[in-house]
């Protein structure tokens, strides 16, 4: 009888601690551990690549001329002419050109921020490196659908809808690049 009591308890134990499938599937041994859940942790593969280029060139011209020519005789005196003659020129030649290539490979952990209503997710994610005084950060956000995330709960940048990579600098060499007050000051005014 002692037996059938202890085999009883463990038993309903067994029954009110159960595992719900449905409702802790994120942990359970059969499902992949990819991010679903706001707060979850995501892996984004960052490989970016970018040209561009811009040429221009603008030639104009204007030419004018105005003349006047007389000759006037009078009874006695010889033949008087005048001549004058007006001009205007004006040219412009101008040209220009930009080029821009940049390139990124690196990984970045991020968070889903929230899941919108149609099961995608909206993560956002930063990295800060910091070596000898220079800073480098990384941000990333955007709009990733679930079924982009490969099982090792990775997705790569190129998948990400609205995406907003920004990859910034800041120390000694990022203030050596960029133009001191005086330089700015006359470009302002000029």
């Amino acid at each position: 009888m002692k037996r059938y009591i202890i085999l009883g308890i463990i038993m309903y134990s067994g029954i009110l601690f159960a595992q719900n499938m449905t409702q802790n599937s994120f942990s359970s041994l059969f499902s992949d551990q990819k991010a679903s859940r706001v707060g979850d942790a995501i892996t984004i593969i960052v490989v970016e690549s970018s040209q561009a280029s811009n040429d221009a060139e603008t030639s104009a011209g204007r030419t004018s001329g105005l003349g006047l020519t007389g000759k006037m005789a009078t009874g006695t005196s010889p033949s008087t002419g005048v001549d004058v003659s007006l001009g205007s020129n004006n040219d412009f030649k101008g040209s220009g050109s930009t080029k821009t290539t940049g390139m990124i490979n690196t990984k970045i952990s991020a968070t889903v921020d929230s899941v919108l209503p149609n099961g995608n997710l909206l993560i956002e994610g930063n990295r800060k490196i910091s070596i000898n005084g220079e800073d480098q950060t990384v941000f990333i956000k955007g709009i990733v659908r679930a079924s982009d995330i490969s099982a090792d709960n990775s997705v790569m940048s190129s998948s990400i809808a609205s995406a907003e990579i920004v990859f910034k600098g800041d120390g000694m060499i990022n203030s050596v690049q960029s133009p001191g007050w005086l330089t700015k000051f006359f470009h302002w005014i000029f």
